[in-house]
């Protein structure tokens, strides 16, 4: 383990989620453990979570979410005052980068990690590239929640790069009985499927809305079930129908106005619950998480689900299939057919649902907590010695 009083220094740009709990939760375990910590990052994401509060040191920089000449400058400046830490440790792209630039030269040993892939194109993407070939050459530790990203930080030249560890935070348990969630939620006798996101382009919310109404159709082409989900439907008699289905989406974003039009124009069977907190209890009362997105990391919601014994119908993308495993139905991003199979497996066949449930809870109780979170980042830090 690291010395007791070693300076740590944790470098997270601006952040209104995962990232910024993760850096909580690694700030108020150091410094329980008796380390010094700084945490350098917007304002605006000590308001959000407090790290002073936590017995760390709040130190504003300007790290931005897209490049700012001015404030990128402004950034690197005060970014060097870290170089005396034993570890500076950055979170997402941007801030390693600036943190590479800040401390190239002075010996500071600097931990980046990715926590979300660069999926953007155009000019912004060419921005994304150089930045990743500069955490890539001079960060010593790298730091991936997916195999995917340590493919390309190793094709990029990354020395060393390392499985990062990403726990979610544990739910209070609901403690509130599952019809009452029902009633509040007004779904009548419909089977929930539930979304937990950002309304932000990279969830794929779009691919939810399209099964949402395909669901709706008579299916014409059985084919499209991949081979290795294909089975009898159990649970219902010849010909008896399926049940409905709802589709709950908790959490807030700048898509909100295009979705809900979407979902008022066609009708669909689709609830934008805003932000919530409650997401114990609206697992409680879900037959599935669905999780639609372009690309997740080691995603908070889907830790969450397993913990609660709820099965998940998600993308096979990031860090998704080692997280599941058998714990879900997996379809490949974009494929509304295949995606629209699987909730509809799901939805019609009980015990495929409570074999993925018990699956859930199987590897629900094999997730990292936050002990192996502080064991695995002090591990790093010891080998920057």
């Amino acid at each position: 383990m690291a010395d007791q009083g070693t300076r740590v220094a944790l470098v997270l740009g601006t952040s209104a989620g995962g990232v910024g709990r993760h850096v909580a939760m690694l700030a108020g375990g150091l410094v329980r453990g008796g380390h010094r910590v700084v945490v350098a990052g917007p304002p605006s994401t000590e308001r959000a979570f407090g790290f002073a509060a936590l017995g760390a040191r709040f130190a504003p920089v300007p790290i931005s979410d897209r490049p700012r000449p001015l404030g990128d400058l402004r950034a690197v400046l005060a970014l060097r005052t870290l170089r005396g830490a034993h570890a500076v440790h950055a979170h997402g792209l941007r801030a390693g980068a600036l943190s590479a630039i800040a401390l190239a030269g002075t010996g500071t040993g600097l931990v980046v990690t990715l926590h979300n892939a660069a999926t953007a194109g155009g000019a912004v993407g060419a921005v994304h590239r150089l930045l990743e070939r500069i955490v890539a050459r001079r960060a010593d530790r790298i730091l991936v929640v997916s195999p995917d990203l340590g493919e390309r930080m190793a094709r990029l030249g990354a020395g060393r790069v390392e499985a990062a560890v990403v726990p979610a935070p544990s739910l209070p348990p609901s403690g509130r009985d599952p019809e009452d969630v029902r009633r509040e939620l007004g779904t009548g006798d419909r089977v929930i499927f539930l979304t937990v996101a950002r309304l932000a382009q990279q969830k794929g919310l779009e691919t939810l809305l399209d099964v949402a109404a395909a669901l709706r159709e008579p299916r014409e082409d059985a084919g499209s079930v991949p081979p290795d989900q294909a089975g009898p439907v159990r649970g219902r008699g010849p010909g008896e129908r399926a049940p409905e289905a709802v589709f709950l989406v908790a959490g807030d974003g700048p898509l909100r106005e295009g979705l809900q039009g979407r979902i008022d124009r066609e009708n669909l069977p689709v609830r934008l619950l805003g932000a919530r907190s409650d997401v114990a209890d609206l697992l409680g009362v879900a037959r599935a998480l669905v999780v639609p997105s372009r690309w997740e990391g080691q995603p908070l919601t889907v830790q969450e689900a397993l913990r609660a014994g709820t099965a998940v119908v998600a993308t096979a993308v990031g860090g998704i299939p080692a997280m599941v495993g058998e714990a879900g139905l997996l379809v490949p991003y974009g494929d509304v057919a295949a995606m629209r199979d699987a909730v509809a497996r799901v939805l019609a066949d009980e015990g495929l649902a409570g074999e993925l449930a018990g699956a859930a809870a199987r590897r629900g109780l094999g997730l990292p907590g936050e002990r192996e979170a502080l064991e695995a980042v002090l591990a790093v830090y010891d080998g920057l010695s």
